[in-house]
């Protein structure tokens, strides 16, 4: 008879990590959601934790009932997104990250630049790039509408980025338990402009893990032009691009993730290197390059219109240089040390970039080998920054969660890849 027996590619050597998913994660999710709606003290967060808390609730009940995961998950997605977000629809409740890049895009199609001249209080600040504004042109366009709101297009955004950037045949199952998880379902119902930074972010290093540099450039960039927190994952692509590069070189797969069920050899699976035999770091040059000059090309107009404002609004505000006072105010290291310590801002941005050297220091001496390994590695980078910021806020955790939970889904195949390794005998 025939025979099959499963392929194991690099990355499926290591145990595949825990997928969460039963009762007591739901039950999780549903106390946290209920916190939220209880003690929250903005209205669209307690919208979405009262709605959000009876889907988790009825997942959780589902569960230990003995349905199907997929049913519990269906029903807490259904609960943490969608009801919250047609609620918030119908009434015109938003948080405030959404009124600015609606108006950031009104004032780039009116003054050429997306930044008030002259900003007063923390809602007169836009501490995002010029690109962010993309997302608000529709209503700017188009005028107020259900189908024009920011939120609905950078949660667009983020999901379509993400779906491209998990593996073929693998993407429904990782997608939606990414959906359902509280820090990500909060933002796509009530509106967050991390969500489509995070999933370019993903989208750039899946495609830098399969050699696309140019391609892999244009989505970093993209997602440089959002928001200052995507610039680390420009270098991060880049010392996996020069280190699989240089491993296809030796005759040795770049990426094992990625490379699943392909037979033809390495270095013809990396499309943007164009053969095993160009300099190694010629594809991550390019990367870099294209990354630098998409955002360039993104942001340097709007910020040449106006400079004083530019840098007002995208670093003094972020740092706390102005008199206006950031809402970023959750209790991590670094606002705790900004605030309580004497001279703990000066300490806390001390940390922040002695953290950054550490990874940059790492990426060198040890470049990461796959997509994956990139993932985490910029995660961490991004933790140790969230953390040591002096303002900073809770919901800037989706950055690594994403890129952790992406990463994860990477090795963790759906469905085993099979290959006959016998024939069909007869007696």
């Amino acid at each position: 008879m025939a025979t099959t027996t499963p392929l194991t590619p690099p990355d499926q050597h290591r145990e595949p990590p825990p997928r969460l998913g039963g009762a007591l994660w739901w039950a999780l999710c549903a106390t946290a959601a209920l916190g939220l709606a209880v003690f929250s003290a903005l209205g669209p967060h307690r919208v979405w934790g009262a709605a959000a808390a009876l889907g988790y609730l009825a997942a959780a009940l589902l569960t230990a009932r003995g349905r199907s995961p997929r049913i519990a998950g269906a029903v807490a997605l259904a609960g943490a997104v969608p009801l919250p977000l047609l609620w918030l629809l119908a009434v015109d409740l938003a948080q405030l990250e959404v009124r600015v890049v609606a108006r950031s895009a009104g004032l780039l199609l009116a003054e050429g630049t997306p930044y008030l001249q002259h900003p007063v209080v923390p809602e007169d600040f836009n501490p995002y790039l010029p690109g962010m504004a993309v997302f608000g042109l529709p209503e700017a366009l188009a005028g107020p509408g259900p189908f024009t709101g920011p939120r609905l297009w950078m949660g667009a955004a983020f999901l379509g980025a993400l779906a491209f950037a998990l593996p073929a045949g693998d993407r429904s199952a990782p997608l939606r338990w990414i959906a359902a998880c509280p820090l990500v379902a909060l933002p796509l119902a009530v509106g967050g402009v991390d969500l489509p930074v995070a999933g370019l972010m993903c989208l750039g290093l899946a495609l830098a893990g399969r050699g696309r540099a140019g391609a892999a450039g244009l989505a970093l960039g993209a997602a440089a032009a959002l928001k200052w927190t995507a610039w680390p994952a420009i270098p991060v692509a880049v010392a996996l691009l020069a280190a699989a590069s240089r491993s296809t070189s030796a005759g040795r797969p770049a990426d094992g993730g990625e490379g699943r069920g392909d037979s033809r050899r390495p270095a013809d699976r990396m499309e943007g290197l164009g053969g095993s035999r160009r300099p190694a770091d010629r594809a991550a040059a390019r990367c870099g390059l294209v990354a630098l000059l998409t955002a360039a090309a993104l942001v340097l107009p709007a910020a040449l219109r106006d400079p004083g404002a530019f840098w007002a609004h995208v670093v003094d505000f972020p740092l706390g240089l102005t008199d206006a006072v950031s809402s970023a105010a959750s209790p991590l290291p670094g606002h705790l040390l900004a605030t309580h310590v004497p001279g703990g801002r000066t300490l806390a941005l001390l940390l922040l970039g002695v953290s950054a050297l550490l990874v940059a220091l790492s990426l060198l001496l040890r470049p990461p080998a796959t997509a994956s390994d990139a993932a985490a590695r910029l995660a961490l980078g991004l933790l140790l920054a969230i953390a040591f910021m002096p303002a900073s806020r809770f919901g800037y955790l989706v950055h690594p969660l994403v890129l952790a939970v992406w990463a994860a889904a990477r090795q963790t195949p759906g469905h085993p890849l099979l290959v006959r390794v016998g024939k069909q005998v007869s007696r």
